[in-house]
């Protein structure tokens, strides 16, 4: 058996908590168990952000390729614990380091979403993550998740 996993968005919904219109990861092309993921998302127009950021040039917010490239690595934290979330069981993004952002992110872009596992130590997980478009870094940053306290994800 393969540890290397894509999932569509019914499996991406079946991985993480989130919804319309804070769920950010479209599709996951690849991910290996442990190791690394590498994810989709469509950016498009009618993103609920873009009429406020900005209305004269829809610009994607930082924070928000933020929170996708932190969902890409819940759900490499999720398949990698072997659980799905519920009400008993989490991840929750508690740390963020050396966010970098290099170039705009627009309507009609790919954002693809890359996260490695550098360590799990004491229920905290560190993940390097970068965001691309066209095989162009966009933003990067070091991730930490873990999961609900008392509970068993990790």
């Amino acid at each position: 058996m393969s540890d290397i996993v894509t999932l569509d968005i019914n499996e991406v919904l079946r991985q993480l908590p989130h919804r319309y219109p804070f769920l950010l990861v479209d599709r996951v092309l690849e991910c290996h168990k442990g190791k690394s993921i590498r994810a989709l998302k469509n950016i498009t127009y009618n993103e609920p952000y873009f009429p406020g950021h900005f209305p004269q040039r829809p610009v994607m917010p930082g924070v928000m390729i933020i929170e996708a490239l932190a969902q890409a690595a819940g759900i490499l934290a999720f398949v990698t614990a072997g659980v799905y979330p519920d009400d008993e069981t989490r991840f929750y993004f508690v740390g963020i380091d050396e966010a970098r952002f290099r170039k705009p992110v627009e309507p009609g872009d790919q954002l693809i979403l890359t996260a490695t596992l550098q360590r799990q130590m004491r229920g905290i997980w560190k993940f390097g993550a970068v965001a691309y478009v066209d095989d162009k870094e966009v933003a990067s940053a070091s991730l930490m998740v873990a999961p609900e306290t008392g509970k068993g994800a990790a």
